[in-house]
């Protein structure tokens, strides 16, 4: 099969359905980290039509969806307000477009492999977790804070991710929280439906069914329930802006000033935006990979260059810095996408949806939204996961954990660092224990060396030597050892000449080094000389 044919087969099956589940997840988080930004409303809008359409295409991915990214929040935030000018910022997301494309060309993709898989697992669980956390407000009405806020400590209303909980369920909102509930409710049962192979529920895309009896309800509320009703408040609704006629559009449309190229400042912002997008985007190909259904392994250097050409683009079209985000691939995956299409399809309903039914959309409430997030949460961080990670060891369990709780009282990129070292420490104990190896029987032991011997073994090997006793017969095997650190080697050379006069014989098989040679032969006077 041709890949025109097989990605048409796939969009014609279920990449249609999955690409309208993702646009409905992205088009309040697109608005949403653009407020919380301090950009313009609409630059959020035009970066998920360029990720969606420019960087899917070009993605290393098969599953992978891009937009603007809540990780970046502060980094935008803080750039705007330092450099005093938006459309200056958008020079730096055009140079740090420049740089991801030469990352991606000179291989840096690779440093993605370099973390461990309980780190991405943990990664995935406690992005679920957050968006629980987070949707939980929206559902119950409480929508002061932005879509896609995944930081613990807001700053914006100085609460943090419990306090506004707290807040949310003292004082909630009866017309939202019934929608949420009815939504949340239709999408389990869409979701049970499905399973049994029901075919209407098989095709009819559940997150689409979701908004629809959202809207219905809210629509009724302004004829029957009017105290209800959620429309006469933007806060609670899908807020896109909408554009008259063309000269409207075209007068939000900003432009780079390249002046600021004289600024050293923006340089410093590119190379920032640069590498975190380049981070987010590395791990987030890493999380797809973990959950997508095929088991496909994407390329990451290609990844970086299709991010770096989205930024580039963005910044000239005014557009925020994109990445490859875990939400949005996550429910991209969960909603049963099989290629790029489904990405591909979401960009291109952002697009028509602010240039052909903007004020349509803005009649979907965000509690609708909140229980489609909900459901993309609860199946990231199903008790299951944790389960079958707990039985893989504490090795990895322990890394897994710690993520997972970084992550939710920290940020993303934290969590995952301090995931990774926690992971490398048990890397480094475990080969500790399987570098050397002792085997007793009786008064006969073995002391093998597995692998290679350096000075971090040096303690290891001092316990053992120390816990031979008078009588024993002990072979040093180091025939699998092609290196043998001089102070383990020195430790060795030390014992043997007073082993005999604690009464234990010790003999030496492939225990040399090349300098020093064969420990059998070693005198070290001969070294002195």
């Amino acid at each position: 099969m041709s890949k025109f044919k097989y990605y048409q087969s796939s969009l014609l099956s279920t990449d249609w359905k999955s690409g309208i589940s993702v646009f409905l997840v992205a088009l309040p988080l697109c608005l949403g980290i653009a407020l919380a930004s301090g950009a313009p409303l609409f630059s959020g809008l035009l970066s998920g039509i360029v990720a969606g359409i420019v960087v899917s295409v070009l993605s290393g991915s098969e599953i992978s969806v891009s937009g603007p990214a809540a990780g970046l929040t502060v980094i935008v935030a803080t750039a705007i307000k330092d450099l005093g000018s938006y459309q200056g910022f958008l020079v730096a997301v055009i140079l740090a477009g420049i740089i991801q494309i030469g990352l991606g060309y000179l291989k840096a993709g690779k440093f993605s492999a370099y973390f461990p898989e309980s780190v991405i697992k943990g990664m995935l669980v406690a992005i679920g977790i957050v968006i629980i956390l987070k949707q939980i407000p929206h559902a119950l009405g409480d929508d002061q804070d932005y879509e896609g806020e995944f930081e613990f400590e807001q700053v914006a209303d100085h609460q943090n991710t419990i306090t506004e909980l707290i807040r949310s369920f003292i004082d909630f909102n009866d017309g939202a929280v019934i929608i949420s509930f009815a939504c949340l409710a239709l999408l389990i049962l869409w979701d049970y439906a499905s399973k049994k192979n029901i075919t209407f529920f098989k095709v009819f895309p559940s997150a689409l069914a979701a908004v629809a009896l959202g809207v219905t309800i809210n629509e009724m509320y302004a004829v029957f329930k009017p105290e209800y009703f959620l429309g006469n408040s933007p806060a609670h609704m899908v807020s896109m802006p909408v554009f008259k006629n063309f000269q409207d559009f075209t007068n939000v449309l900003l432009l780079p000033d390249f002046s600021f190229l004289k600024n050293p400042h923006i340089y410093t912002v590119a190379l920032t935006l640069a590498i975190v997008a380049s981070l987010e985007s590395l791990l987030s190909l890493e999380a797809g990979d973990s959950i997508d259904p095929q088991k496909r392994i994407s390329s990451s250097d290609k990844e970086l260059i299709a991010q770096g050409v989205g930024n580039t683009i963005a910044g000239f079209l005014g557009g925020l810095p994109v990445t490859s985000v875990v939400v949005r691939t996550s429910a991209n995956v969960y909603a049963g996408a099989k290629t790029r299409m489904s990405s591909i399809v979401h960009g291109i309903l952002l697009l028509a949806s602010v240039v052909l039914i903007p004020a349509l959309m803005n009649r979907i409430p965000l509690s609708a939204l909140a229980a489609i997030l909900l459901m993309v949460g609860y199946k990231l961080a199903n008790p299951l996961v944790f389960k079958r990670v707990y039985k893989e060891g504490y090795d990895q369990y322990i890394p897994f954990a710690i993520t997972i709780i970084v992550i939710i009282f920290k940020d993303l990129l934290f969590g995952i660092f301090i995931g990774t070292f926690v992971g490398l420490l048990f890397v480094v104990f475990t080969n500790f224990q399987s570098v050397i190896s002792v085997i007793r029987d009786g008064n006969n032991v073995l002391i093998k060396f597995n692998k290679d011997v350096s000075f971090l073994n040096k303690h290891r090997m001092k316990q053992i030597l120390m816990g031979l006793k008078e009588g024993d017969e002990v072979l040093v095997d180091g025939s699998r050892a092609n290196f043998i650190d001089h102070d383990i080697f020195t430790l060795l050379y030390t014992f043997k000449n007073s082993s005999k006069n604690k009464g234990i014989e010790m003999v030496f098989k492939k225990v040399n080094r090349k300098i020093q040679g064969d420990i059998n032969q070693y005198h070290a006077e001969v070294e002195s000389h």
